[in-house]
């Protein structure tokens, strides 16, 4: 296991293969005083129970892969099953016309701090609105439990740039930040060479 000293007031080099995003964690640590959306009768909330492994999959590139999501991809479809059958987990994907238009995920295994592991839409789905409004559904879930104190959630800067205003505007507030390095996932196969483009790709 490779390390390096990090210069907390300059500069610090990465291997070429390895990707650094500063992580801002948000929390919500009350209900909001009103829905967040208006309903929608275009667009259904469907529970996604034990997914099979290649067809989450599928949906979880086809939203994240510009954006760099490589975390579940990296998974064999036996570990990845298991991680998404664990109690706790609530994995839900909004609905429109027959198709599956985005992920959501939430994480009860704290029951007092739930955690928002997985939000996004299919590129098609993004400025339609329907982000806000599947945010409203995850909120309402998670502030109807009696036992909620805090919803959190974090984001990073290899994902949109519209992110964390987005949280923000749906009442999140920024509490700390995290530099997380990795494996860029374009450098181990997990991703194509031409995903990410706002992250260089500097891998021979």
């Amino acid at each position: 296991m490779s390390s390096a000293s990090l210069d907390l007031n300059g500069y610090t080099d990465l291997p070429d293969d390895k990707i650094a995003v500063v992580v801002t964690f948000l929390e919500m640590t009350e209900a909001p005083d009103a829905p967040l959306a208006d309903d929608r009768q275009d667009v259904s909330l469907e529970r996604w129970r034990s997914p099979d492994a290649a067809e989450y999959k599928r949906l979880f590139r086809e939203i994240g892969e510009d954006w760099l999501w490589c975390g579940r991809l990296a998974l064999d479809d036996d570990g990845l099953e298991t991680v998404l059958s664990a109690p706790g987990l609530e994995v839900f994907t909004p609905v429109v016309n027959g198709r599956q238009m985005g992920l959501l995920e939430i994480d009860y295994a704290d029951p007092e701090n739930p955690e928002l592991a997985y939000f996004g839409l299919v590129p098609s789905a993004v400025g339609s609105g329907l982000g806000r409004w599947l945010m409203a559904q995850a909120v309402r879930m998670v502030w109807s439990r009696p036992q909620t104190k805090r919803f959190w959630l974090h984001t990073c800067t290899g994902d949109s740039p519209q992110a964390i205003g987005f949280y923000r505007s749906c009442g999140f507030v920024a509490y700390k930040r995290s530099i997380e390095v990795m494996d860029d996932p374009r450098a181990t196969g997990l991703l194509e060479k031409d995903k990410g483009p706002h992250v260089p790709f500097l891998a021979k």
